[in-house]
């Protein structure tokens, strides 16, 4: 009998988070739920106290996964296809409850049978390994695993099959001299992405009530929005996470937000986990250093944008509108965290400024998402048929952001801060130029940016804001 033959002759057994899958079914599952219904968190903790097999069962009894999207490690998976293909028995055997594993098992074509969790036996470790004995001997077949769970079952196999191994199955592998199939070590770059430092540029909206009470050389106030800033872009980093995490799904569906860190399995959740932790810490960490107004600020937004990932963005309105309110909240932190007050004029400027730039986001997404007539965008509140009505929303908010301004130009405030109040005056003409901008580039469908990043990277809109801040300064001198 030749090597292959003999091979052949011999089920590959296979496990599936981690292994096949660069993620863990259980902790999407979590998050699957908690989106669908955040009361369901408290009942985990007595689902959980059933055991692991009870809360596999209980999670995977409430919702449904899509095998189609999620990311699968492609060498082993083209490995598993040759070997099927072959004539060799392929196992699939894993912890993860039997609903999914025949789910994906189904998808995949490829196994010829499913040992997986199932209402009384959680098939991690131990368990695993003699259910694959009772099938087919003590070394009577090869497995395929990545983690401490799968130690004793690698122990059992003719061959294993290390794949992107955590410490503790790398060192098995290296102290047994296992075939090994690492996977891509995640980079500085990817945990960027993770963080989407990108994104901090909106918090530099704090400095804007210093500058506008004409703060520019004040130590004191500058040191204050910077912690502000730090504790901010913190705070908002662990929120994206968070946002990733229950946005899984669909992130897989969307042609660029697939290849985010979590969508990709580039990084796990439970080191996701981690990292909002530690942010948590360093941004409220960073706040205590700042007023109780700054902080009470912070909580507000962090329970905000907590109910937008949760709800909120899936609600036709209210999603540009918190949108907008967050905008808003950052310039309310730049005032609560140096003591000066924020003006009306400047709320309501804020408000339709932002909420113009919120609408072209999901005019956008409208415009690039085929879906049928009279059917949502996933996720989100919208139908194709709401394009114009958003549109016209959108570029109303654009003017009237621009009126408040100008009648801002009027006010008794402007004649009392700017000795030179004329040489503001271009200040709307300005605004209109930025939004009506951004509205004429999604129109065309060059608008691939989130609006606001787009206008602070965007050198013509970085050299009309230049302008507007030079006049600024030169009517207050």
């Amino acid at each position: 009998m030749d090597a292959r033959s003999d091979r052949n002759a011999i089920p590959l057994a296979v496990d599936l988070d981690g292994t096949l899958i660069a993620t863990d079914l259980l902790w999407e599952g979590l998050f699957l739920l908690l989106k669908k219904n955040p009361l369901y968190l408290f009942l985990v903790p007595f689902w959980a106290a059933g055991g692991p097999a009870r809360l596999k069962q209980a999670i995977a009894q409430r919702i449904d996964i899509d095998p189609a999207t999620l990311p699968y490690r492609a060498p082993l998976l083209d490995r598993l296809r040759t070997e099927h293909a072959e004539g060799r028995k392929i196992v699939l055997a894993t912890g993860t409850p039997r609903k999914f594993a025949e789910a994906i098992a189904g998808h995949l074509g490829i196994f010829d049978r499913v040992l997986a969790t199932d209402a009384l036996d959680n098939l991690t470790s131990g368990k695993k390994r003699a259910s694959l004995i009772s099938a087919y001997g003590d070394g009577g077949f090869d497995y395929a695993g990545n983690s401490r769970h799968d130690l004793q079952v690698f122990d059992a196999a003719r061959n294993a099959i290390v794949v992107a191994p955590d410490r503790h199955a790398a060192r098995w592998q290296a102290a047994h001299g296992a075939e090994t199939m690492p996977a891509p070590k995640p980079t500085l770059r990817t945990i960027v992405k993770m963080l989407r430092v990108h994104q901090w540029l909106k918090n530099s909206l704090i400095a804007v009530p210093m500058v506008l009470s004409h703060e520019y050389f004040n130590t004191n106030m500058i040191w204050q929005c910077l912690l502000a800033f730090v504790s901010f872009s913190a705070v908002a980093s662990a929120i994206y996470i968070l946002n990733d995490f229950f946005d899984l799904a669909l992130d897989r569906k969307h042609l660029t937000k697939r290849n985010r860190p979590f969508a990709s399995g580039a990084l796990s959740i439970p080191f996701g986990l981690y990292a909002i932790a530690v942010l948590l810490a360093v941004g409220v960490g960073t706040g205590l250093f700042l007023s109780l107004e700054f902080l009470a600020v912070l909580g507000g937004y962090m329970v905000v944008t907590t109910a937008y990932s949760l709800s909120f963005k899936r609600m036709l309105l209210v999603d540009v509108l918190t949108l907008a309110g967050l905008y808003s909240i950052r310039v309310i932190a730049g005032a609560a965290a140096t003591g000066v007050d924020v003006s009306f004029w400047l709320l309501a400027f804020s408000i339709f400024f932002f909420l113009s730039l919120a609408l072209v986001k999901r005019f956008v997404e409208l415009r690039t998402t085929a879906i049928p007539p009279g059917e949502r965008i996933a996720g989100r509140g919208y139908r194709t048929e709401d394009q114009e009505i958003v549109a016209q929303a959108g570029m109303a908010s654009a003017f009237s952001s621009a009126l408040v301004l100008a009648l801002y130009m009027d006010s008794v405030a402007v004649r009392e801060l700017y000795p030179h109040p004329w040489l503001i005056w271009p200040l709307p003409p300005i605004v209109l130029y930025l939004t009506m901008r951004v509205w004429i580039l999604a129109r065309r469908d060059e608008m691939h940016d989130d609006p606001v990043v787009f206008i602070i990277r965007d050198w013509r809109s970085q050299i009309v804001v230049l302008i507007g801040a030079v006049l600024l300064v030169i009517g207050g001198w």
